[in-house]
């Protein structure tokens, strides 16, 4: 089978396809023949050895995928032979593989697909679903005005969506481009703002009658944060779930403290257990596949153009997903 090995750091260019030998389904496993795979901004800063944690090398990148059960192991119900499904293989004990032709995992970690919902769409409500999900569980926006950073992209495209379901007062979009500030408020934003631009905090806390946001959903992190802290109001709340790219100070920390501020960290994978992975992607699916949630997609490409995948999201010219298509 094709696989995307990763053998050195660097640029895209370091992700070669390799020849390797299709995996077998363990005891309780089953085998996915995958056709579509998830692509992540922390792969990329793996890829870069820029991520919080340095991955053991060689690795096959890609920890979610989806596909078709083209064989199971032993103690696993032959019924799912041809099931469509998703794999979140970053739940699973082996949490890599997914730029791959194949992958194993185990079957109780299998998630069925609506028959309406694309292998595309899938992949793009697993990792950055269930960001979205959580992070509005963890800090509630109902009745509430919320700042949603990066929101073009494929966690924040749908937590504007789902923040404004879950009652959100406002939901002010943060992107850097005009392109991208129209996709945030096509999906539901009541306010966009540039943050290229310098005096852009300021700018929500006019949208915001002075008063600033009440919780910032920051999936950016490093130097917007500190900005983001400016359109923040007094009490308020800043989220942060962008792994490895803090870059808060003293200076900031005392301020927030003066302003009755509080800081949350933010980490999916504590937060999942095999049931609520099973019935949080079942409902993020569920609403995809009705229409009550849209996935946007920025990119679809063949897995021989993973480079390009990956310059996509370190130029930052992707908008939602982007996926491989196998």
């Amino acid at each position: 089978m094709r696989a995307i090995q990763l053998t050195r750091f660097g640029g895209p260019d370091v992700l070669d396809v390799v020849d390797m030998p299709k995996p077998e389904p363990r005891d309780g496993e089953v085998l996915v023949r995958v056709h579509a795979a998830g692509v992540n901004f922390f792969e990329a800063l793996m890829r870069a050895d820029r991520y919080a944690v340095t991955p053991q090398l060689p690795m096959i990148l890609g920890v979610e995928a989806a596909g078709t059960v083209e064989a199971v192991g032993s103690g696993v119900d032959s019924a799912l032979l041809g099931a469509r499904v998703a794999a979140p293989l970053f739940a699973s004990s082996r949490p890599f593989g997914g730029y791959a032709d194949y992958v194993t995992i185990d079957a109780g970690l299998a998630v069925p697909l609506p028959e309406t919902l694309s292998f595309g769409d899938a992949t793009a409500l697993m990792v950055q679903g269930l960001t979205a999900l959580h992070l509005l569980r963890q800090s509630p926006p109902a009745g509430k005005s919320a700042l949603v950073t990066a929101a073009a992209g494929g966690v924040g495209s749908l937590l504007v969506q789902l923040a404004k379901r879950s009652g959100a007062s406002t939901v002010i979009a943060a992107a850097g481009s005009k392109a991208k500030l129209d996709l945030a408020v096509s999906l539901g934003a009541d306010v966009s703002v540039d943050y290229s631009r310098a005096d852009w905090a300021a700018e929500v806390r006019e949208a915001t009658g002075g008063a600033g946001v009440d919780i910032v959903y920051d999936t950016v992190g490093g130097a917007l944060t500190a900005a983001a802290l400016d359109a923040l109001a007094p009490c308020g709340e800043l989220v942060f779930a962008a792994l490895g790219r803090y870059a808060l100070g003293t200076a900031e920390l005392e301020a927030m403290i003066g302003r009755n501020q509080s800081l949350r960290g933010f980490a999916l994978l504590p937060l999942l257990t095999p049931a609520g992975l099973r019935e949080n992607l079942s409902e993020l699916f569920q609403l995809a596949a009705s229409g009550q949630l849209v996935v946007t997609t920025g990119a679809r490409l063949p897995l021989d153009q993973v480079s390009e995948a990956h310059r996509l999201l370190d130029d930052r010219r992707s908008t939602g997903k982007v996926v491989l298509m196998l």
